[in-house]
């Protein structure tokens, strides 16, 4: 897919230089907010990092189906993670890294709706600490203005898209699972916000406000209509 996705797209790729020392296996984590999300990491990850990577996706929406859950393996060499009371799968993400296999998992565990991040879910960091694997953090921007949730294809123009590589991270000696998880997303909110001003575009606190903005205006509309 990536001859079609960079097409549609203008990928501007930064922070390789933190690849360098990066061996398999490690688990990448990046904000999710569009269905080019994985596309744009395989392809901007160089190949002996991306050849066996495996794409965590939703068992309740990517592999409920048949010709769904062959689409996501064949193109994203993919496997089910359980965002909800699916317990089918679990270990599955352990047994890969100790088969030396890399993992991509989006730990806010589905697409922002509004391109605003979500807290990180635990389960990155643990098994992290688990499996004493680096963590890779990975910012994505632009993703969201270039296919929105809802959006069937990217939008006309050739959007630009900037991927955004950080250090891997360990957990500190005696760092909590918590405290590691909150690391991590303080380290994406960063990479993102820091590209996000140097090409003026939105940074994360710029989407929230957007969401607290468009909260308060349909409570003043809905009051107004109640009253």
């Amino acid at each position: 897919m990536k001859p079609y996705v960079w097409s549609a797209l203008t990928v501007h790729i930064h922070g390789e230089r933190h690849l360098t020392d990066l061996n398999a296996p490690f688990i990448a984590i990046a904000n999710h907010s569009s269905h080019v999300d994985t596309t744009v990491i395989y392809g901007a990850l160089p190949r002996r990092l991306s050849r066996n990577l495996a794409a965590g996706a939703a068992a309740d929406y990517f592999f409920k189906k048949k010709t769904s859950a062959l689409g996501t393996r064949l193109f994203f060499n993919a496997y089910p993670v359980d965002r909800g009371g699916m317990k089918g799968h679990a270990g599955l993400s352990g047994r890969l890294l100790d088969d030396g296999v890399p993992l991509l998992i989006f730990p806010e565990g589905t697409r922002s709706r509004t391109g605003a991040m979500a807290k990180f879910k635990m389960g990155v960091a643990a098994l992290s600490i688990q499996q004493s694997v680096p963590v890779l953090p990975i910012a994505l921007v632009g993703a969201y203005a270039a296919m929105p949730y809802g959006q069937k294809l990217p939008v006309p123009g050739r959007p630009t898209v900037h991927v955004v590589f950080g250090n891997p991270l360990r957990a500190h000696p005696g760092e909590t699972v918590p405290r590691f998880t909150e690391r991590l997303y303080n380290r994406v909110v960063e990479l993102h916000d820091t590209t996000a001003r140097a090409y003026g575009m939105p940074t994360q606190a710029d989407f929230h406000r957007s969401v607290a903005l468009k909260a308060a205006a349909k409570k003043a509309k809905d009051s107004s209509t109640t009253d």
